[in-house]
Formats: structure tokens, C-alpha cells, sequence
């Protein structure tokens, strides 16, 4: 019996072929077989079920080097690869590779095989728990200073409720509840390459196995509803950009995580290295060559009086102690880069002033 295809040979790639090459193959081949264009061409609905799940694995990096790993087991090569036992000629499925009704628990003594199969496709054996909520991921942007800091920010994010109308069953007041005709009360379908299949939640009755004769009127028969959760995020001291925070039990129906991912927004007068952080403050030709003291203001909001020495350069940094960021027991500086601002015009006597200097000086000019 000739090899099962797998998942390159269903896209028409190769094994080396990049993230790009894999997405343009799927978009090409989708939009050939889409059930839009075929209506009435089961087979046609089957080929985009296949390159759908297999765009799905080999254009996620982890899953598709999980795949991988697969693919040197002999799991998708029939009885061309693998010798005796799962995907040859002496195992399960005979010569011609994984039997349909195969079960992923079967492979528990395969050396972890079966946890590699059940983290790409979703299956789970008899004694597995059922899968855990879905993550809401959000990103906040959040002040400087706040990051810097610490405080709480607030934050609304999309979840998804239990419906208040049907209780989650998504059908409608007074409406019956009947089994699926598509996944026979199962909650799933099965489709794949050749006779290994790959199970995913039935579309018609979107998991439940049950379908109600009227659709709920709020949820439209999904059972839950969007809505909009406001939260106060604690934002720890000395947050960097692309923290995440994970938030447990605030997201789907109360059970699934929220993880923050928090956004810094550039501040107009502080600017962070590691826990320092810096500032310019602009200082005039006299203060520079003579001497001065300034009023710098700090992270923390107050002012502190810096001396400039005489002969201050363009671009010379002075160090402000334990002015800076604090993190796990560690405090950074304050730094103070002065530029010195030369005049854009000078009136007649001004220009004979800095002639005169110049000359008294030695200043080429």
C-alpha cells in the first residue's frame, strides 16, 4: 500500500520550506477548495478540512517542530518508514500505517508519543481531563512612571459569559434539545490524512453534541456572550516593556486566565537604562563656562538642587544616587545629561562681546 500523505505533501511543500511558503500554499489551495466555491462537493469540503489542519500545525512553530518529531517515528509514512510496530507494517494499523479508530492513550509507552499527539491534535484519552479554558490575552499600555513605580491601572477586556437567557445550552425559551445529526451526540468529528484521523470540535453543535429546535435570541446559540470586564491591574515596580501578568479566574466564564501584557509608554522627560534612568536639562553658554546650580526634578516628583561646575561640557552626565528605579531590593540612578543651548542670533554689542573674548582668549573663529 503506498505511503499516507502527510502534512507537507498535503500543502505541496517541502520539509525545509519557511513560514511564508507554507501560508501561501494554504491561501492558494483554500481559496480552490473553499466550501464557498464548492457547495455541493463533499470532497471538496473533506480537502479543505485537510489543508486547513495541516496550515494549522506547520505554521506554529512548536507545533509543527513537535510534528516533526513525529515524522522521524514514522507516524505519517506508512509502511515505508518506522519498520515494525505504530506506523509499520507490524503495528496497529497494518501495513498501511495508523488505523482510524486508533487512540492516542495507546501510545503512553512509546516514550511520551502519545503527550506529543495529544499537544498538536487535541485528542485526549479516556482518563485525561478535559481541556483547560481558553486564555484572554490583553495588552495595556501603562505611563512610564507607573512602570517605573508600581500602581494599578485600570483595564476593560472582551470575555466570554455564561448567556443569562439560556443558561449555556443556546437554545431559546421553550425551544426542545435534540442530539447532533452531524457528530451523533458525540461533540466531535473526526478527519485527517488517509486513515489517521484528527478530532475537532463539531461545527454544528459546537461541542455539546446536542442542538436546540430554536436558537437562543441573545447568544444566537452559543451558549455564552461577550462582554465587557473592567479590572484594576497592579502594575509592580520597575515593570519593563512586554511584561505579561497572568491574571488567574478572570477570564472565561470566571475560569479561564487573563494574561496582561503591558505596553511602557515613552515618557517626554525620563528615558530607562536597566534600573537608571536619564534625563536632559538644557543649561545656557554662561552656566556652562562659569557655573551654575539647577532645579532637576526626580522620578519620584520632587526637585532636587544639582551644581554644575564650571567648564560643564555638551553632553556631560552627573550622577543623582539612588534616584532610580527599584527592583527586587535593587536601586538604580539618576543621571543628568545637560546640552548647552547656544543662542540662534546675537545683536550687534553681543557679537562684539564674544569677538572681544575670543580674541583675549586665543579662540579661532
Amino acid at each position: 500500500m503506498p505511503a499516507q500523505r502527510d502534512y507537507y505533501q498535503t500543502l505541496g511543500v517541502s520539509e525545509t520550506a519557511t513560514t511564508d511558503e507554507i501560508k501561501k500554499a494554504f491561501r492558494r489551495l483554500a481559496k480552490q477548495y473553499h466550501p464557498d466555491r464548492n457547495p455541493n462537493n463533499p470532497q471538496a469540503a473533506e480537502r479543505f478540512k485537510e489543508i486547513s489542519e495541516a496550515h494549522d500545525v506547520l505554521s506554529d512553530a512548536e507545533q509543527r517542530k513537535k510534528y516533526d518529531q513525529l515524522r522521524r517515528y514514522g507516524a505519517f509514512a506508512g509502511s515505508g518508514a518506522g519498520g515494525k510496530g505504530y506506523g509499520g507494517p507490524g503495528g496497529p494499523g497494518g501495513a498501511g500505517g495508523f488505523s482510524a479508530d486508533f487512540d492516542l492513550s495507546d501510545l503512553g509507552s512509546f516514550g511520551g508519543l502519545g503527550d506529543l499527539f495529544s499537544s498538536i491534535f487535541g485528542r485526549r484519552g479516556p482518563d485525561s481531563e478535559v481541556e483547560a479554558d481558553e486564555e484572554v490575552e490583553a495588552a495595556v499600555s501603562i505611563p512610564f512612571r507607573v512602570a517605573a513605580l508600581g500602581g494599578k491601572v485600570p483595564v476593560t477586556l472582551p470575555v466570554s459569559e455564561v448567556c443569562p437567557t439560556c443558561g449555556g445550552n443556546g437554545a431559546a425559551p421553550g425551544a426542545t434539545i435534540s442530539t447532533c445529526p452531524e457528530c451523533k451526540g458525540r461533540g466531535t468529528i473526526s478527519f485527517g490524512q488517509g486513515s489517521f484521523a484528527v478530532t475537532r470540535p463539531c461545527p454544528v453543535c459546537r461541542g455539546k453534541g446536542k442542538v436546540p429546535s430554536q436558537r437562543c435570541p441573545t447568544c444566537q446559540g452559543e451558549g455564552e456572550v461577550r462582554v465587557e470586564k473592567r479590572l484594576m491591574i497592579t502594575v509592580p515596580p520597575g515593570t519593563e516593556d512586554g511584561t505579561r501578568v497572568r491574571l488567574k479566574g478572570q477570564g472565561t466564564r470566571g475560569r479561564g486566565d487573563v494574561v496582561v501584557v503591558f505596553h511602557v509608554e515613552p515618557d517626554r522627560f525620563f528615558r530607562r537604562e536597566g534600573l537608571d534612568v536619564i534625563c536632559v536639562v538644557p543649561i545656557n553658554v554662561a552656566q556652562a563656562m562659569l557655573g551654575s546650580k539647577i532645579k532637576v526634578k526626580t522620578l519620584a516628583g520632587r526637585h532636587i538642587v544639582l551644581r554644575v561646575p564650571p567648564g560643564t561640557q555638551h553632553g556631560q552626565r552627573f550622577r543623582i544616587a539612588g534616584q532610580g528605579i527599584e527592583k527586587n531590593g535593587r536601586r538604580g540612578d539618576q543621571y543628568v545629561e545637560v546640552h548647552v543651548a547656544i543662542p540662534e542670533h546675537l545683536t550687534p554689542e553681543e557679537q562684539a562681546a564674544i569677538r572681544a573674548y575670543a580674541e583675549k582668549a586665543g579662540i579661532r573663529y
